[in-house]
């Protein structure tokens, strides 16, 4: 497994945002298009907060009490899942681990679509399959055609925050990645 400090060495993450552009829906489109606008002064949580498709992962990270670890100082590389990516969840799930009793669970879920330490941009890891360790477990990144981080799809990448950097996926990261070589 491929740890933080060894992306930071050279180790590359993402595909070019031009590969990004070819798996665009026309929401997602929009999206990268507010995002792309935004001051760089902004964190995370307020980059994600003007690009206005963000709603329901704000909401998230409010009932899971991860706000002010998404201002906080960083760095931080963020794939951020869609208004769109949440409402595909089966129905009930988004209301269900917004719940107060199920903070905990919302809170890993949420964790596993966060690398600490490290703002990885696209050009960092185009053209390479790696694993990386999320705050919650590993993620299995996929850079030789397109990029997709556990399944999900980046539709937007490199979208700079004063503490870090979000991708834009397609789905919510529900579960860590198998372990390198199992």
């Amino acid at each position: 497994m491929i740890r933080v400090p060894s992306l930071l060495a050279g180790v590359c993450l993402l595909a070019s945002p031009a590969l990004a552009e070819c798996n665009k829906s026309t929401a997602e489109y929009e999206t990268a298009q507010l995002v792309e606008h935004h001051e760089v002064s902004l964190n995370i949580v307020e980059t994600a907060a003007e690009a206005g498709s963000f709603g329901t992962l704000l909401a998230a990270a409010e009932a899971a009490g991860l706000v002010e670890a998404l201002t906080g100082e960083g760095p931080l590389t963020v794939f951020a899942p869609t208004d769109d990516a949440f409402a595909a969840l089966p129905e009930g799930t988004v209301e269900t681990l917004l719940l107060p009793e199920n903070k905990e669970q919302l809170a890993g879920i949420l964790k596993l679509h966060v690398i600490a330490g490290a703002a990885v941009t696209s050009d960092q890891l185009a053209g390479q399959t790696v694993t990386v360790d999320s705050l919650n477990g590993a993620l299995a990144i996929d850079g030789t055609d397109g990029v997709t981080v556990n399944g999900s799809t980046v539709v937007a990448a490199d979208v700079a925050a004063s503490n870090g950097v979000i991708h834009v996926i397609d789905a919510v990261i529900l579960e860590a990645a198998a372990p390198s070589g199992s």
